[in-house]
């Protein structure tokens, strides 16, 4: 037998040279001789205008090179998580180890406890105020500098837990922030910067509907343009829509349903809910599937798979923008929800422990000044993006402007004037965020071939008869168990942080059950109706 080296060293090569020959971390990007990292949700097209951009800007501004070293772990949600890992790992290790103190679950859940505000006397402190007093004056790192890119929401929670420290962008732009002037604290309700200067919009974003123009018309559908009519019947089983307790993103979009609801129903929350509730139903009974992913929903849509879906903006107007033929037209439509979304914003903030601070300044101040015009300037245009369109919309009003029309690909978006059409208000629904997604989850995702087989049964009874069977529907449409006041209490309670994790297993299981047993009802009497 011949010896099996020269194949076994050459198969070694051939399996092993590129792991070892390629370039490790910081290599696989443009080298500088600064660098600054950030964790991001950003598509690749996003990251590559901005880290580009940055690196003009930064070389331009200082005479020095800068690695921009994008860290993406996921969408926000899930950059949040590992982000809050991040901090748990450094701080015990700061807790143990520098400050010679014992660990427990008081001190872990106590250093990024929001409700906990230190004294002036940190000698009566219990174990959980002394571990958040100590973090609040730590420079304990996560290894990142920003975070860059998700909702104010979650912004919102990270700045609270103590993760984004003031960058000083807020405080050194008086003429920029604050009442009367072009930022303003909040827009239809909505925040668009922290005061504290923790976090501060860099992009403006909306919630609607992406639709195939090619689907629509076999259908005989009208482009939507309203929540309401993507519950028309002639949907069924062509929407596209993403499960609301793994992506933030989508909950947010059912929520601005049911204030739209509550916003046409006056000062009656309770029916506003209840007609919000039902809408959703209808749409969830319309839906092919609850995506993990809120950006599989436009991609969907574009390939044909589904006839529309509820997305954020950016993921259909730019998915309008990939396919969009010579002649300007595309197969790909998207239009904001009338009078059913407000205008939020994408934030941008400055990581605690940032190890290159000086830095991360730099770039916030890149992304809040001249990076503005890569959100909504079309490719090539002077100071605009190089390769990609990125079709979003930039919070410095200033943009808006006459001037710049024939620069920006969406010349007849206004989201300040649009804005004024729909009002958040967080007192509403702000508190249900998560009882909402858990609504949805139990009246539509985990019941979804029930609930699509009374929907098709409902359907076919009013094709029979021209009408739906009114006990059919009101079978159907029996929600008394997720009501506004359950939903702020007895819901709200069980999914809380705190509570009992086997609490939220069992309510999940009686409600499932409750809207599976209503389907069933609902399926028998429809096909009984003549």
């Amino acid at each position: 037998m011949s010896r099996p080296w020269p194949l076994i060293a050459a198969l070694a090569v051939v399996i092993v040279g590129p792991i070892a020959l390629r370039p490790s971390g910081e290599d696989r990007l443009l080298k500088g001789a600064d660098t600054v990292v950030v964790i991001t949700p950003h598509n690749e097209a996003i990251r590559a205008e901005f880290g580009r951009g940055f690196r003009e800007w930064y070389e331009k501004k200082t005479g020095r090179t800068v690695t921009v070293d994008f860290r993406t772990p996921g969408g926000t949600s899930e950059n949040s998580r590992y982000v809050s890992g991040q901090y748990k790992a450094a701080f015990e290790d700061y807790w143990k180890k520098t400050l010679n103190q014992k660990w427990s679950k008081e001190v872990e859940s106590g250093f990024v406890d929001s409700k906990i505000v230190p004294d002036d006397t940190p000698a009566d402190d219990t174990p959980a105020v002394a571990a958040r007093r100590a973090f609040l004056e730590s420079r304990v790192s996560s290894g990142m500098d920003v975070f860059f890119g998700g909702g104010s929401f979650d912004f919102s929670i990270i700045a609270g837990q103590g993760f984004l420290v003031d960058c000083g962008y807020v405080a050194a732009h008086p003429e920029l922030f604050g009442k009367g002037k072009p930022i303003e604290p909040s827009v239809g309700g909505e925040a668009y910067y922290d005061e504290g200067g923790r976090w501060i919009g860099s992009a403006i974003g909306a919630f609607g509907i992406a639709y195939n123009r090619d689907r629509l018309a076999t259908l005989g559908i009208e482009p939507p343009r309203r929540w309401a009519d993507i519950s028309n019947p002639r949907f069924f089983r062509s929407l596209a829509l993403a499960n609301p307790t793994q992506s933030s993103s989508a909950n947010k979009a059912f929520e601005m349903l049911i204030q739209q609801q509550m916003n046409e129903t006056g000062t009656d929350l309770a029916e506003g809910w209840r007609r919000g509730i039902r809408l959703l139903q209808r749409i969830g009974a319309n839906s092919r599937y609850f995506s993990d992913s809120s950006a599989k929903i436009s991609l969907d849509v574009e390939s044909g798979e589904a006839a529309a879906g509820m997305t954020i903006d950016f993921y259909g107007r730019y998915q309008s923008e990939s396919v969009r033929r010579a002649d300007g037209s595309s197969r790909i439509g998207y239009s904001d929800a009338q009078g059913g979304t407000s205008f939020g914003v994408d934030p941008i903030g400055l990581l605690r422990g940032a190890p290159h601070e000086k830095v991360a300044r730099a770039f916030i101040e890149y992304v809040m000044s001249d990076g503005q015009k890569l959100w909504t300037w079309r490719a090539g245009t002077p100071g605009g993006p190089k390769n990609h369109a990125l079709r979003r919309l930039p919070v410095l009003p200033s943009l808006y402007a006459p001037e710049f029309r024939k620069f920006r690909s969406d010349p007849d978006v206004f989201p300040y004037v649009a804005s004024k059409e729909f009002t958040y208000d967080p007192k509403r629904t702000g508190s249900l965020f998560g009882a909402i997604a858990f609504i949805v989850r139990v009246m539509c995702v985990d019941t979804h071939p029930e609930l699509t087989t009374a929907w098709n049964a409902l359907i076919d009874a009013k094709e029979r008869t021209g009408s739906f069977p009114p006990a059919a529907l009101a079978a159907f449409e029996d929600i008394g168990a997720v009501d506004y006041e359950i939903a702020k209490g007895r819901i709200k309670e069980a999914i809380a942080k705190d509570a009992p994790k086997i609490r939220q297993v069992q309510l999940a299981k009686e409600l499932s059950d409750t809207f599976r047993a209503n389907y069933l009802k609902a399926t028998q009497l429809a096909r009984e109706a003549r």
